[in-house]
């Protein structure tokens, strides 16, 4: 089962020394997730060879520039190269007429309908529900209303043992309800237990996306225990104040937050512009919880 992350972009605020402002590809199940949309979104799909047709639903965590600019020149080039399926958007309320005057006075009907969801910054909620995955939106502690996204896998059908079954002779119309856990009757009345037939599918993974925030346990519970976690990692810890002050996180509270909610990996991005280099970035994170990497454009983390 794929569930991947590919960063497209790991800045704060402006783009520099090559990095883009925030955004995130997700791959499950060959299905695509865009995760904001900073500007220099589309350039940073052609450069990792990700194309913008694969998206179907695209989240906007709040209205700062830096993570939605890149999305009316998105939805302008889906235009121009003959989209005609329904985009799904997640994203606040206001985004809607940001996106409908930028439509207006350009003089541009869409060819394809996009429906929006809009989240609530004050409670999560179950955004999207489909065969693979549960979105969840997660309310942060930012300058203005902020939502994170949780993915959470959906646990799959057993695995069959197929030896098993073919040293059995059981017939593959069967095989659907055995994965489904359960008992195989044989035509002679003998009875096969699930259990020799089948082994348990992995365990579901799950991916907590937490974009700008204020360090604040009033959300720690819902990404308690998530196999990857992306946390906003703006500043050095040297930086608490201006941190506060700009309602954001340093690398060093990201690790503690890893830490505190018993997350298996750490991803920190949201670099601030003063960092060129961000060595220092990841060895504070890495002291308190060292299974912590960068978010890198570019590179494609597995789940």
């Amino acid at each position: 089962m794929k569930f991947e992350v590919t960063i497209l972009g790991s800045s704060s605020a402006t783009p520099i020394y090559n990095r883009n402002p925030t955004s995130q590809a997700l791959n499950i199940n060959d299905r695509w997730y865009l995760i904001d949309c900073g500007e220099g979104t589309q350039q940073q799909m052609l450069r990792f060879d990700i194309k913008a047709s694969r998206f179907d639903h695209i989240f906007i965590s709040h209205l700062h520039g830096d993570h939605y600019l890149g999305l009316v020149g998105l939805l302008s080039s889906m235009h121009l190269n003959g989209r005609n399926k329904v985009l799904k958007i997640y994203c606040p309320e206001h985004l809607k007429e940001i996106i409908d005057l930028q439509l207006k006075y350009s003089e541009t009907t869409l060819q394809y309908p996009i429906e929006y969801k809009f989240t609530n910054a004050v409670k999560a909620e179950v955004i999207v529900d489909n065969e693979d995955v549960i979105i969840e939106t997660i309310p942060l502690d930012h300058r203005i209303a902020c939502t994170g996204f949780l993915f959470r896998q959906k646990k799959r059908l057993r695995k069959l043992i197929k030896e098993k079954l073919e040293e059995i002779g059981i017939p593959i119309e069967y095989y659907t309800s055995i994965k489904k856990g359960k008992d195989y009757t044989a035509p002679d009345g003998k009875v096969y237990n699930n259990s020799l037939l089948t082994i348990d599918s992995d365990q579901p993974k799950t991916y907590s996306y937490c974009s700008d925030t204020l360090y604040n346990e009033m959300y720690f519970d819902q990404i308690s225990n998530t196999t990857l976690l992306y946390h906003e990692a703006t500043f050095l810890h040297n930086m608490l104040d201006r941190a506060k002050e700009t309602h954001h996180t340093t690398a060093l509270q990201a690790a503690e937050i890893a830490v505190k909610t018993n997350s298996q990996k750490l991803l920190i991005g949201h670099f601030s512009a003063r960092y060129k280099k961000l060595d220092e970035l990841l060895e504070e994170a890495q002291s308190v919880f060292p299974e912590t990497e960068l978010a890198i454009e570019g590179k494609t983390f597995v789940i």
